[in-house]
């Protein structure tokens, strides 16, 4: 019989080894993302929307569907409510050969890429707001962010690392034209894969290019519009704290959607080292 205890550090110290090699890849991979955002931030508003089109495919009735990459595909990028993100996958598939090249643990899934990409961007969004607070002074802008943003919120999100890719695009029909769709439509979306007003307002910037016109849009609805206006006020704050979290937490969850973590992914395994070798 073998004393489980004596199982149990070599266990524990292997789970800090993947947590780890895990950590570090996620950080290189968001350096990467802030380079390419940095260089386009034009990009923005079509990440978003590109990681909210792949998520929103989800069905409840056939647990299908789902934030899985087969926006990837070209018979789904193409389709009308695609319009105009092409060029936001171009940029991911750029990234995705530099993360891919220094990635010990195999090629990162679309999946992911997509959704740490929107992530990525919802930050570069944050980061913005808190240098033009700062008259534009970029110095005190990421000062004013490190101090009152919403960094430490995004731990969730960060451990829903290794989505899985799907094999084939998902099915036509599952997500609005949101240039062209009413708000109730809008309502009616949400609700089938289990949101509401209220992160319907919140997710604002990922249904077009101008958020601002989006959310008079979306105000023109008496259920959505004191969730805008809360959101609105939020902004104006130095924190912008309701929104950030409210966003973070909706984000977190829509990301997910349909989808099984799969928490080793992107580990390797360790060189032992044999220590009868070593010269002392």
């Amino acid at each position: 019989m073998v004393n489980s205890d004596l199982m149990v550090e070599p266990a524990y110290a292997a789970d800090l080894i993947q947590r780890r090699q895990r950590s570090e890849f996620l950080s290189s991979i968001k350096g990467t993302f802030y380079t390419a955002i940095k260089k386009s931030p034009d990009i923005v508003p079509s990440l978003l929307t590109l990681a909210l089109n792949d998520a929103v495919t989800y069905d409840k009735a056939t647990k299908s569907g789902g934030p899985n990459g087969s926006i990837r595909f070209s018979s789904e990028i193409s389709r009308p409510e695609n319009e105009n993100l092409s060029a936001a996958l171009s940029l991911l598939e750029e990234a995705k050969k530099e993360i891919d090249s220094y990635s010990k643990g195999g090629p990162i899934s679309y999946a992911d890429l997509i959704q740490f990409a929107a992530q990525s961007a919802v930050k570069s969004t944050f980061l913005a707001a808190a240098i033009r607070k700062c008259g534009g002074n970029e110095e005190k802008g990421n000062l004013l962010y490190t101090a009152y943003g919403s960094n430490g919120q995004w731990g969730l999100f960060d451990r829903q690392f290794g989505r899985s890719d799907a094999e084939a695009p998902d099915p036509e029909g599952r997500v609005p034209i949101w240039g062209k769709a009413s708000v109730q439509e809008m309502k009616e979306k949400f609700s089938a894969i289990g949101f509401g007003p209220r992160q319907l307002a919140v997710l604002s910037a990922f249904l077009g290019p101008d958020q601002a016109a989006t959310e008079e849009f979306l105000a023109s609805d008496p259920d959505v519009l004191p969730w805008v206006q809360k959101y609105q006020r939020s902004r104006e704050t130095v924190s912008q704290t309701d929104y950030e979290v409210d966003l973070i937490t909706t984000l977190t969850k829509i990301s997910s959607l349909g989808q099984q973590i799969n928490y080793e992914a992107y580990t390797y395994p360790v060189k032992k080292v044999d220590l009868s070798k070593l010269k002392l």
